[in-house]
């Protein structure tokens, strides 16, 4: 009996086992889970329970992990959920992941959705490439989702179903994005990119706190990178204006310098009691914003 007894728990732990799910940690900070996974010269493949697999270039993964999500109770079993928590998401409830998208593929579901929400297809492949990587199954540690890393809410809010679904995801976060640059419109009637980009990843409430961009090394980095990573893509498509911005940069330098050279110092007493500071705002960190993410 004892020994059957040791049998049946040696069993049930290799069940347990065997259905624990693996969590890919990319470098970027978000992850993928996967049934299990297999290295295939440079790429990994991750699968899912169907079978089906994506892959990813093996050096952006920085490791595995279990994940610890438990999986579904049959209905009336277990006990009750504490008040005030929120209860495990099961893993049966979490969005299907969609077969992978070629970069051809991506490039048109992209430049549909700048299309109908008037939005320049490269402003949206930077903020992919800000958010997600262009992974379209990755899941960050905060739960956001997909190629625009949708949270849940935001998501149900723009009625995306399949935070997966790399159609509905662009769909979903280009109208966010939309909606953004509208809300941060100034009286000129042009846009405020960093404030929309700043409420895309902190939230508009905290870009409404602070007046402008949030001061977090992560949303103004995550500014910072788009704005930049736009400009060069405009740059690198028009010569003639890469040499006129670069013209305007050397001049405005110059004439910095020649201020300063002229300056009384940052330390000279103008008055009595008074020492003249020179004022820092989050705008002096951040490149210059694109004028023309919209069409």
């Amino acid at each position: 009996m004892k020994s059957l007894f040791a049998v049946a728990i040696i069993v049930m732990a290799g069940a347990v086992y065997a259905s624990a799910a693996d969590l890919a940690v990319l470098r970027n900070g978000n992850s993928i889970r996967s049934e299990r996974h297999e290295v295939v010269g440079s790429v990994t493949r991750l699968y899912d329970s169907l079978n089906g697999y994506i892959e990813i270039p093996t050096d952006q993964i920085e490791r595995f992990e279990k994940d610890t999500s438990p999986p579904p109770a049959p209905a009336g079993s277990g006990p009750a959920t504490p008040a005030g928590r929120q209860p495990a998401q099961p893993l049966a409830a979490r969005p299907k992941p969609e077969p992978a998208l070629t970069r051809d593929g991506l490039n048109q579901v992209v430049n549909g959705a700048g299309q109908r929400h008037k939005l320049d297809p490269d402003f949206i492949n930077s903020v992919i490439r800000a958010e997600s990587g262009f992974h379209q199954n990755a899941v960050s540690k905060k739960g956001a989702q997909g190629l625009m890393q949708l949270m849940p809410g935001t998501a149900s809010k723009l009625g995306v179903a399949n935070t997966l679904d790399p159609n509905a995801n662009v769909e979903g976060g280009t109208r966010y994005l939309r909606e953004l640059l509208e809300k941060y419109k100034t009286a000129d009637g042009n846009y405020d990119v960093a404030k929309a980009l700043a409420a895309y990843n902190a939230g508009p409430k905290r870009v409404d706190q602070y007046h402008g961009v949030p001061p977090y090394s992560e949303t103004q980095a995550y500014v910072s990178r788009i704005i930049r990573d736009f400009n060069k893509k405009k740059l690198a498509e028009n010569p003639a204006l890469a040499r006129k911005v670069k013209a305007g940069t050397e001049h405005a330098a110059s004439l910095q310098h020649a201020a300063r050279s002229s300056a009384p110092s940052p330390n000279l007493k103008t008055t009595p009691g008074h020492t003249e500071k020179k004022k820092t705002t989050v705008a002096d960190s951040l490149p210059n914003p694109p004028q023309t993410v919209w069409k």
